[in-house]
């Protein structure tokens, strides 16, 4: 399998170049060059491998067809050496957990939470990063080689990538967050981590100034080659392709049979997990609707809904009590438009680095491909509200007696305005509600279950660096570090 930039580089290029790289020589983000199709017989012996191995299993399968320079010993080694019950807290992984009480119309409609959040640091980014993280290390160790992680988190990404990395050999880990806009425990989470290779990065701004900074200092080539940069955002094709077993896990948990249909809800804002399943909508899973769920940050939903993608600087970035998804440049969204767009490098170029850059938007209302949006790649979209997620919390609570977290709310609320008699509904959980105490509380009166393992965690020493949302100063901060 090789690899292409949807900006038009089409050098062909293997797995294990793109993992230790990131972003394309020309600013795009890599994609495979097709996607492998799964027949009814492949879908078939996939649903009795899971049910009969686990999700171990059913990892290696999928990631197989797209990594073919790891040696296939190796590859499963990795995933079996990722995906254990000892690290996941379960032995199905992403076990479901369903809701009886969805309806549309006279039919009823099967309702499931997919959990995702029973990792090292309870949010959904550990599925994938604790793979990045076996994958960096063998590859480094094979090349003889080094690398400096740069990244960007609102929130989760920050804390799962350091508890993937802390303590491998070979790899340093940069990690930008915006100063003072993560909850208590997110902070408590990453800034307690006192491992050498952890650098821990405040930026006085909001997280599209993170992620702008990462974005430059990858495309500085002469610094990125210097330092031997890569990345852990979503950015990076490894981590989406990880993604992408658990829409699977999903489907076959949710079903008896591949003649029947599911649709899954996203939580979205970076554009990264529910881009994993449209990949595997394209592979042939079937998938009804692909339902995109924003929050106040509804640039997303606003381009689902009308075709212009817009998007808002620092001071319209709304500061909300999901925070994870307080994004207004979905990275990962470049690969659905290149998909969209026919997979036109030179067209998805001038949209995300001429059209964007000059105006701040782009406006596809009125072109053919739009179309398709909804017709051929299934996607709907809706937001979520401070008060709209209090009341899921409320009702979730009340009816079932289950807590879901605050973008997990944001996923159920927008589920529920696009169910479909007989399809059944997966939403996505993105984290345990420890990591969103402030409004748990707000909204139920009392606190959410904490781990034992998490007791006092606000309250140890922390270990961070402020700094201004400046390229520059940060370059010089890795520089120093890695000297």
């Amino acid at each position: 399998m090789n690899y292409l930039s949807t900006r038009g580089d089409t050098t062909p290029r293997k797995f294990c170049d793109i993992l230790l790289e990131g972003l394309a020589p020309d600013g795009g983000l890599y994609l495979p060059a097709r996607y492998p199709q799964i027949d009814a017989a492949t879908l078939g012996h996939w649903r009795q491998l899971h049910a009969q191995h686990g999700y171990a299993a059913l990892a290696f399968e999928i990631l197989s067809l797209y990594i073919d320079d790891i040696p296939a010993a190796d590859l499963k080694a990795l995933c079996e050496k990722t995906y254990t019950a000892e690290v996941f807290g379960t032995p199905e992984t992403v076990p479901l957990k369903k809701l009886r009480d969805a309806s549309t119309g006279s039919a009823r409609t099967d309702f499931y939470l997919q959990a995702l959040s029973n990792g090292p640091t309870l949010a959904f980014k550990d599925m994938a990063m604790q793979l990045l993280g076996n994958l960096f290390e063998y590859e480094l160790q094979r090349r003889g080689e080094q690398l400096n992680i740069l990244g960007a988190t609102s929130g989760d990404t920050g804390s799962a990538a350091e508890y993937a990395m802390r303590g491998k050999q070979g790899i340093r880990v940069f990690m930008l967050s915006p100063h003072g806009r993560m909850s208590a425990f997110q902070q408590a989470q990453m800034f307690s981590l006192m491992d050498a290779n952890i650098h821990n990065i405040a930026i006085e701004g909001v997280f599209d100034d993170c992620q702008d900074i990462v974005k430059a200092v990858s495309n500085d080539l002469a610094f990125k080659r210097r330092y031997k940069i890569g990345t852990v955002n979503s950015i990076n094709w490894a981590r989406l392709l990880a993604q992408v077993v658990y829409y699977f896990a999903g489907y076959f948990q949710a079903t008896q049979s591949n003649d029947d249909k599911v649709s899954f809800t996203v939580p979205s804002g970076n554009f990264g997990n529910v881009c994993a399943g449209h990949v595997a909508r394209q592979m042939g899973l079937p998938i009804d609707q692909l339902v995109v769920a924003t929050n106040e940050n509804d640039v997303l939903d606003e381009f689902f809904r009308t075709g212009v993608y817009r998007v808002r600087g620092s001071a319209d970035t709304h500061e909300t009590s999901s925070p994870s998804m307080d994004i207004s440049k979905a990275s990962n969204f470049e690969r659905f438009v290149f998909d969209l767009v026919g997979r036109d490098g030179a067209r998805t170029k001038a949209l995300f680095h001429d059209a964007l850059a000059k105006d701040g938007r782009f406006d596809l209302s009125g072109d053919a491909a739009f179309a398709q949006v909804h017709q051929r790649y299934g996607f709907v979209s809706g937001k979520s509200t401070h008060a709209d997620r209090l009341a899921t919390i409320r009702d979730v609570f009340a009816k079932h007696g289950v807590m879901i977290d605050t973008h997990t709310a944001d996923g159920v609320k927008v589920a529920r305005e696009h169910l479909q008699p007989g399809v059944p509904m997966i939403v996505l959980e993105t984290a345990l509600p420890i990591k969103f105490a402030a409004t748990i509380r707000e909204a139920l009166g009392r606190d959410p279950e904490r781990p034992a393992k998490f007791d006092g965690i606000e309250g140890l020493p922390r270990r961070v660096r402020v700094l201004p949302a400046d390229v520059a100063r940060v370059q010089q901060l890795m520089a120093e570090a890695c000297r």
